[in-house]
């Protein structure tokens, strides 16, 4: 009987797939991988002779296409598979269940007609924007959202945290046919944030690393010159906190603890 398992190979080539995700596609009857370059795909194939490389559902050759058409052609592959009585695998860069749509769709409709499936973790973009800035996220906490989706939604940042915004090179996007924003949809965001950011606020630029020869993108700018800002498909925004965390005394008193009991 056919099987399903989504697994992540991390960041970096080769150097970040655990061991239980790199056994899974050595002994896979068919792999199919969403990997961001040549180099990652053919060391997959090192790997595994048998893989199908899903970027080829993607609009090509000037083509418009919808990404939700995109991505159902992609999931229709990997369950036609599964159907087959594969042992399938689906390799996707960095965490197979962050920003993925597919795996998580894939996952959902296997599951439904009764099929084993099974989600292995993988090295996020998060996971090495922290270790490659410095931070840790536990000392105010920190929030996450699609950059698209914050300006959408009445979403309200909490300035005493790290505010994540994701996919910010495709801000304010909508029609899921393009992967580029523009100038003037990043100034919006800009006037966005300026509720409860100053236009000198510095923010960050981040991209991970993709080969272990090169280095992290740690660009540090004004929040106001963001619209004039070189963006890429993997850059992520990084918001440092405006503020410093607030005691809440009320809370404090009913635990009879004081904010010098805190260090």
């Amino acid at each position: 009987m056919g099987s399903l398992v989504c697994v992540g190979t991390g960041l970096q080539l080769a150097g970040q797939i655990s061991v239980l995700s790199r056994s899974y596609i050595e002994h896979a009857d068919i792999v199919f991988s969403l990997l961001p370059d040549g180099f990652s795909q053919r060391w997959l194939t090192k790997l595994n002779p048998n893989v199908i490389n899903l970027q080829q559902f993607y609009a090509q050759n000037g083509e418009v296409k919808n990404r939700r058409d995109t991505y159902e052609q992609m999931v229709n592959a990997i369950l036609d598979a599964v159907r087959a009585g594969k042992k399938t695998v689906c390799a996707l860069y960095g965490h197979p269940g962050v920003f993925a749509c597919v795996s998580h769709m894939a996952i959902t409709r296997a599951k439904a007609e009764g099929f084993s499936v099974k989600m292995e973790p993988g090295i996020s973009a998060e996971a090495c924007l922290w270790a490659d800035l410095g931070i840790d996220p536990g000392n105010s906490g920190h929030q996450s959202f699609e950059a698209s989706q914050f300006m959408f939604f009445n979403h309200v940042p909490d300035t005493t945290t790290h505010l994540l915004l994701w996919q910010i090179a495709i801000a304010g996007e909508h029609t899921l046919t393009q992967f580029h924003t523009s100038s003037d949809r990043l100034q919006i965001l800009v006037e966005q944030l300026n509720q409860w950011y100053p236009l000198d606020h510095e923010v960050v630029i981040y991209e991970a690393a993709n080969l272990p020869i090169q280095a992290p993108r740690i660009e540090r700018l004004p929040l106001a010159n963001l619209p004039q800002a070189h963006l890429t498909p993997i850059s992520t925004l990084l918001i440092p906190p405006a503020k410093k965390l607030e005691y809440n005394y009320a809370i404090l008193a009913k635990l009879g603890i004081g904010p010098e009991d805190l260090g």
